[in-house]
């Protein structure tokens, strides 16, 4: 692996293709570094029982699953998270060897079948899936039980069974042939919330279905609660496993939270400057001229738009850094390129790197400030990125 202080090199689990570095229009930078430095920051602070599962879905938040999934593992995690079947399967022919969970819903027979033959666990959310299961896996003559995951809706209403029936429900999980129960858990609706009265009573429901469970006779082998978010906020919700998304990008699930423990930003996005010109006061700038020159300016195109990832109603509102140097963006963006006003850098040449997130000398733009712009949330903006931008790893 490479240093930032070398010629990247693309690693990119999306692209089958290795371009040299430097035909690159525009590319995601990954630090590797950062990814394992944030992981052990998180194991370090976790409760002394507890394990970290890395929730690597969504092509881990637009980071590289495979790729994200080896360096995590290899700096402490011990589970991983995603949302689909094929998610999974991608690890698996990635060579990831380590307990998957799907947190998603499954119930076709075909993912059954999935599960099964790559020995994932899936989440139960409800008795009649655990029905449907239990009777495909009758039918394939399945042998070995497969570890399945229990959910319980505390407050979410999404997946899951009522916290009131927890007990019912584990108990018929418990009596199915070809199921085993690996855990219990739920999910909180408002962790990155400063008030904490939401998130206690779900606790609390959480607490009170498994005290239930435990009263029928039942010891469930794990539990867990937290995301990222609660896993920062009370030790108390760290139970058997934290589940930790966000925080092993490197970004804050809220901003009082930012003084908890210290994270690395792992994402960079970097552009190639395609032309510079220079043009007059009046001039129009791209599309429907929403922006029109004051003065004579020296003008950048960037080889980089909305489908690449960059949103549109951006346009007018982000800045850049060239040479360490904030720089304003002019001009609708468009679906491959966007403009930059660079006036105030002296000698912009075709081919230099352009920032659009992350760091260039002490200077730093993050997806929480996209996020602030677009009244949206960093995760929406990491998982934005298009598999067009090739994911280029570092360390």
């Amino acid at each position: 692996m490479l240093s930032r202080k070398q010629t990247p090199g693309v690693v990119s689990n999306q692209q089958c293709d290795t371009y040299a570095w430097f035909s690159q229009r525009a590319w995601v930078e990954i630090d590797l570094g950062a990814l394992s430095y944030n992981v052990q920051q998180l194991v370090q602070f976790l409760s002394p029982r507890t394990q970290l599962m890395a929730v690597v879905k969504a092509d881990a938040y637009g980071h590289g699953a495979v790729t994200v999934a080896q360096t995590v593992l290899q700096s402490g995690a011990s589970w991983l998270g995603v949302a689909t079947v094929p998610e999974a399967i991608q690890l698996r022919e990635g060579g990831i060897k380590a307990p998957i969970v799907i947190l998603g819903a499954t119930h076709t027979p075909e993912q059954i079948h999935a599960i099964a033959h790559w020995k994932l666990q899936p989440t139960l959310c409800s008795p009649k899936q655990a029905l449907v299961f239990s009777n495909i896996l009758e039918e394939m003559n399945y042998g070995s039980p497969v570890p399945v995951h229990i959910k319980l809706d505390t407050g979410m209403s999404r997946l899951g069974t009522n916290w009131q029936q927890a007990g019912e429900f584990v108990q018929l999980v418990q009596r199915l042939p070809h199921l085993a129960i690996a855990s219990i858990y739920s999910h909180l609706a408002t962790a990155d919330s400063f008030d904490t009265t939401v998130m206690k009573e779900q606790h609390r429901r959480f607490e009170e279905a498994i005290a239930h469970i435990k009263a029928m006779g039942i010891q469930p082998p794990c539990l867990h609660l937290a995301n990222s978010a609660a896993a920062l906020t009370d030790r108390s919700l760290h139970y058997d496993i934290i589940r930790a998304g966000l925080a092993i990008y490197g970004l804050y699930p809220a901003p009082h939270l930012q003084n908890v423990i210290d994270l690395k930003p792992v994402l960079q996005l970097n552009a190639r400057i395609t032309q510079v010109k220079t043009i007059s006061p009046g001039t129009g700038v791209s599309y429907n001229h929403q922006f029109i020159a004051p003065r004579e300016l020296r003008l950048a195109v960037v080889g980089i738009g909305y489908a690449d990832g960059v949103p549109r109603n951006l346009s007018n509102k982000m800045q850049a850094l060239i040479r360490g140097q904030r720089v304003s963006q002019i001009g609708t963006i468009t679906m491959d390129q966007l403009m930059l006003d660079v006036s105030a850098i002296p000698n912009v040449q075709e081919g230099e790197v352009v920032t659009l997130l992350g760091e260039q000398g002490n200077e730093q733009i993050s997806a929480d400030d996209w996020a602030e712009q677009l009244n949206t949330i960093s995760w929406e903006i990491l998982c934005g990125f298009k598999h067009r931008l090739p994911r280029v790893a570092v360390m």
